[in-house]
């Protein structure tokens, strides 16, 4: 039986709605002129290239359509999330006739002239993509990678008790590993102090070129699908869009009633086990309302109507009079006054302000954020009476401060981490909340497994799906803190990549409010992956990172617990970055007093005195360090060197902030020339030990002076399963490799210099066969503390 839930006079609405954004979206594909049809239709009209993208429009501005009615009926609070690629026309035409657009771009005024203004700026020169850019109001997901749309808006939906987010998922990105570990979400969402999450899967049928796998598969193992994964699936199908519009109205009123059934049960005391949330299936055609056939080919409901689906228009006088059929088609001069304003019964079905789509607050989240109550990091910094004496577990320290951070802002912070918040050693958190969990909890995890349904740490197995959530929690208006193991952020260095690029964007809009930076904390590192071997052992996400526009990447690699400290303040204060922050979980030497951290940290980079013998000298050769255990072995090395060539006159400089080294012109935190020339001076060999890949280093100092004496010491592809001073040995980031080059570059006295470095080479086969032989390094390696005065091992 048909469902009746509109009005004769809502559903003659919401189909004006529905097709006058259907007329928008296909007149910035098509024209740069003649935007009401006042006239016939000329080739001058069609720009000169046509670019973007129809399939998946119809559908979207048919959902949209539909949540202006359930907005200003239920007063609601939503943010809706566009994931199918390329399907900005959609929420444009949106934005722009709810009036939104013309209010942020005054150019593109709700007339006949901004019309024009608006369909040239389309995929043009200067103008907008065919993506929910950051250009686009209303809109917190970029979409031009598939797969994390669902992730953004579970992401946006945690601590946002009032809002409803409205995902439509396109069922080619349905198809990709991160949307469907997403579904997934569902397990963490609290019905009593988060918001919720409605998808919608979109089948239309087809992507590209190619069927689409879930609308191709029986519709019970459809369902199956959606049950298995713990969501209420409601169908929705046709082809006829009366009928069409009816069953989504009447689905959209279920759905919400049972979400709100959901969150008032759970608000009340009444239910703590996790909900059955309801999600639509979306069945309409590819291109719906596109010709039927052009040329003799299937267009509408085919993957021709993917992109563009009528071509050459402008040359070929019989595709342009289809496409003057195809958008008369939509009666404009029905939806719009002959000024080109949208006619009144039309402007009266969208929301008002701020609960306007393109208006919501939590799509511009920067209006929203409010900075985090930090406790004094001073007060978690350690005594260090002497350095290179002290061992400690950098990050252990730094979980002391999270938790506090946690403890004083516990509705807008929370931390991300696939299984590795413990394992990292930041598990002093769970002092102050668990691990949010809404699916079973058996009697066992009493037992240390700290799930509960108000944990405000997120574990999940999915990097890509924790990485979503905390850009959606991000981009509305929160802060967060990402860990995981170093070798595995690869897994989403195209997520990371586009979040930069949507920050790069955003700062050039005035309209746009900065967000908390995204802030990455790698642990687990290359050097310490002992049992794990060859396949842990990759530094490679900061050449990635380094790759970003400089005014929007930090790298930082604080060498102990005081420098860690003072970095992930400062960092958690920062708006508008990515910040990566490498820090190793395993026990460390303590170099740097409390004072003396925040000062180095402050400048980024500087000399440790203590650890330098060129006073009042120029030095022989400078030892250069990135990283707590590349610092570590140059100590080591200083301290051999010292033991071995006590004339020799050495500087020791340590990076914390890596992008001190490139010039000022490529990156704002780069010293002046004459700053590094203080430090590494204009031509004496600088033996720089560095974390990652040796060649991240020569690129970024490639301006400076001295460069070409740079002999950067690094990660080489080379390990297996090692004891921490095998790995160094075969990657020469070890003591003995640095202290050889260090002899072989500054060449005086032959005889003793050839010595020094046989004795070295014998040190390197004797450690290697200790290790080959007791599994682990000699005592004098693993109990290593700097003191000049004695031979390092």
């Amino acid at each position: 039986m048909e469902q009746t839930t509109l009005s004769p006079d809502e559903l003659s609405s919401v189909h004006a709605w529905w097709r006058a954004t259907n007329y928008l979206a296909l007149g910035m594909l098509y024209l740069r002129d003649n935007p009401l049809l006042t006239r016939p239709l000329r080739p001058t009209d069609i720009k000169p290239r046509l670019l973007g993208h129809w399939g998946s429009v119809p559908g979207q501005n048919l959902v949209l359509a539909h949540l202006q009615r359930l907005i200003r009926r239920h007063q609601l609070n939503l943010l809706y999330v566009a994931g199918p690629g390329h399907g900005a026309p959609a929420t444009l035409a949106n934005a722009y006739l709810d009036g939104t657009y013309s209010e942020v771009y005054p150019d593109c005024s709700q007339d006949a002239e901004g019309m024009r203004r608006f369909f040239q700026r389309f995929s043009a020169p200067g103008g907008v993509g065919s993506h929910c850019t950051p250009e686009t109001p209303g809109s917190i997901h970029e979409g031009g990678e598939l797969g994390y749309s669902l992730s953004h808006a579970f992401g946006a939906a945690f601590d946002n008790p009032d809002l409803l987010v409205v995902c439509v998922v396109g069922d080619g990105e349905a198809e990709t590993g991160p949307l469907a570990a997403s579904w997934h979400s569902n397990k963490f969402l609290n019905p009593a102090r988060d918001g919720a999450v409605l998808p919608i899967l979109h089948l239309n049928g087809y992507k590209l070129a190619n069927p689409t796998i879930l609308s191709r598969i029986p519709e019970e193992e459809l369902l199956s699908l959606f049950r298995g994964y713990g969501y209420r699936p409601l169908v929705v199908a046709g082809d006829d869009p009366l009928s069409v519009h009816q069953r989504l109205a009447h689905t959209l009123e279920q759905a919400l009633s049972e979400i709100q059934a959901i969150q008032g049960a759970s608000r009340r005391g009444e239910s703590m086990s996790r909900p059955v949330w309801p999600m639509i299936i979306l069945r309409t055609p590819k291109g719906w309302t596109a010709p039927k056939m052009v040329d003799g080919h299937h267009v509408e409901g085919f993957w021709r109507a993917h992109q563009v689906p009528i071509p050459d228009v402008a040359n070929n006088p019989e595709h342009l009079a289809l496409l003057e059929q195809w958008l008369k088609s939509y009666h404009p001069e029905e939806l719009f006054d002959p000024l080109g304003r949208p006619r009144p019964h039309l402007a009266a079905w969208a929301a008002e302000g701020p609960r306007r789509i393109s208006a919501n607050p939590h799509a511009n989240g920067g209006a929203l954020r409010r900075p985090l109550r930090l406790p004094n990091f001073r007060d978690y910094l350690l005594p260090v009476e002497a350095p290179g004496q002290r061992m400690a577990e950098n990050t252990q320290v730094l979980g002391q401060y999270l938790r506090d951070v946690i403890r004083a802002n516990p509705h807008n912070f929370r931390i991300f981490g696939p299984d590795e918040t413990a394992s990292n050693r930041l598990q002093a958190v769970f002092e102050a909340t668990g691990k949010a969990w809404m699916a079973e909890i058996s009697p066992l995890d009493e037992d240390g497994s700290a799930v509960a349904s108000d944990g405000r740490v997120m574990e999940m197995l999915s990097e890509h799906t924790l990485e979503g959530w905390l850009e959606g929690y991000l981009l509305t208006g929160r802060h967060g803190l990402l860990n995981s193991y170093e070798a595995f952020m690869h897994v989403i260095d195209s997520m990371v990549n586009q979040h930069a690029k949507w920050i790069e964007k955003a700062r050039t809009l005035p309209w746009r409010a900065p967000i908390a930076s995204l802030n990455l904390l790698i642990s687990s590192t290359v050097w310490r992956q002992d049992h794990n071997g060859f396949t842990h052992q990759d530094p490679g996400f900061l050449d990635v990172i380094a790759n970003k526009q400089a005014d929007v990447v930090r790298i930082y690699l604080p060498p102990d617990a005081n420098c860690l400290l003072s970095v992930v303040d400062h960092c958690l204060q920062s708006t508008d970055y990515v910040n990566v922050i490498v820090a190793d979980k395993q026990p460390h030497l303590q170099y740097l007093t409390p004072e003396q951290a925040v000062i180095h940290c402050t400048k980024g980079i500087g000399l440790w005195p203590w650890a330098c013998s060129d006073a009042g000298t120029v030095p022989d050769a400078v030892i250069a360090s990135a990283g707590d255990v590349s610092t570590m072995e140059a100590l080591a090395a200083v301290a051999l060197l010292r033991e071995l060539m006590p004339e020799l006159a050495l500087r020791f400089v340590n990076v914390v902030d890596l992008f001190t080294l490139p010039s000022p012109t490529q990156h704002p935190h780069g010293i002046s020339d004459q700053a590094f020339v203080t430090l590494f001076t204009p031509d004496r060999p600088v033996i720089f030990n560095f974390h990652g890949y040796p060649s991240l280093i020569h690129r970024l100092i490639y301006r400076r002076p001295n460069h070409t004496n740079f002999h950067v010491h690094g990660y080489r592809e080379m390990g297996s399963i090692n004891t921490p001073l095998q790995l160094a040995i075969e990657n020469r980031v070890d003591r003995f490799s640095l202290a050889i080059d260090v002899l072989q570059r500054v060449g005086r006295g032959e005889g003793a210099y050839a010595h020094a470095i046989d004795w070295l080479r014998d040190q390197q086969i004797r450690h290697l066969e200790y290790a080959r032989r007791e599994g682990v390094d000699p005592p004098e390696i693993q109990q290593w503390v700097w003191n000049s005065s004695e031979r390092a091992g």
